[in-house]
């Protein structure tokens, strides 16, 4: 779960198999890049599963989730790795890879690369539980206000749980300015008829969470 991450930008990246590639200049994100080349859904699923297989107890358990982020991955044409550096999972497309090492000259445009972030300021051993909650409240938005809304409020659910590993209605007013100025407009895909109603959606959010919204949300776009 999506504190801003470091972005990929000028960032040597370790390869699988012990060698070493390195990509300047990728303009990926800590939730994807901006030309939304995998489906968001995806993009959250992937890393919801690296989190369990990290958290797996059985080695079987944990291979299978990895198996099956693998698969969904693959039906994309993109791999993975975690890099543990600065505990970032990694996608990026199969064809920069060579007997299990990315090739620089295969790399033909960084922004195609995503960077995930495996762990935020909260606990991410709480992220199920903050994502049955947030996800509660998402359903909540859209039986109450309808489906624009609630796809607004999904998003905002994933930005808050992804990145600070809480609650929807603890996000601060910065962290919704960072929401609805970096991370909404290149990562959530909005339609014109989400971006344009995107303030009223949070205020939504954080009343069917019973909270107090930031002060931002009471200003016009």
């Amino acid at each position: 779960m999506t504190d801003r991450n470091q972005s990929a930008t000028d960032r040597s990246q370790s390869t699988t198999n012990g060698s070493q590639s390195t990509t300047n200049g990728s303009q990926s994100t800590a939730d994807g890049d901006s030309t939304g080349e995998l489906p968001p859904d995806l993009v959250s699923e992937v890393r919801r599963l690296t989190r369990l297989a990290r958290r797996a107890v059985d080695d079987d358990e944990a291979a299978a989730y990895r198996e099956d982020r693998d698969e969904r991955l693959a039906a994309h044409d993109f791999v993975s790795r975690v890099r543990t550096d600065d505990d970032t999972l990694v996608l990026y497309p199969e064809e920069w890879i060579v007997d299990g090492t990315v090739r620089v000259d295969r790399v033909t445009d960084t922004s195609r690369a995503y960077e995930l972030t495996l762990s935020g300021p909260g606990d991410p051993d709480e992220w199920d539980d903050v994502e049955d909650h947030n996800a509660a409240v998402v359903a909540a938005v859209g039986e109450q206000h309808g489906d624009l809304h609630r796809r607004n409020a999904r998003a905002f659910a994933d930005f808050v749980g992804n990145h600070y590993a809480k609650e929807v209605e603890a996000a601060t007013g910065e962290e919704v300015r960072e929401f609805l100025t970096e991370y909404y407009p290149r990562n959530a895909w909005p339609t014109d008829a989400e971006r344009a109603v995107v303030r009223e959606s949070l205020q939504y959010v954080f009343a069917a969470a019973d909270a107090t919204p930031p002060s931002l949300l009471g200003q016009s776009d």
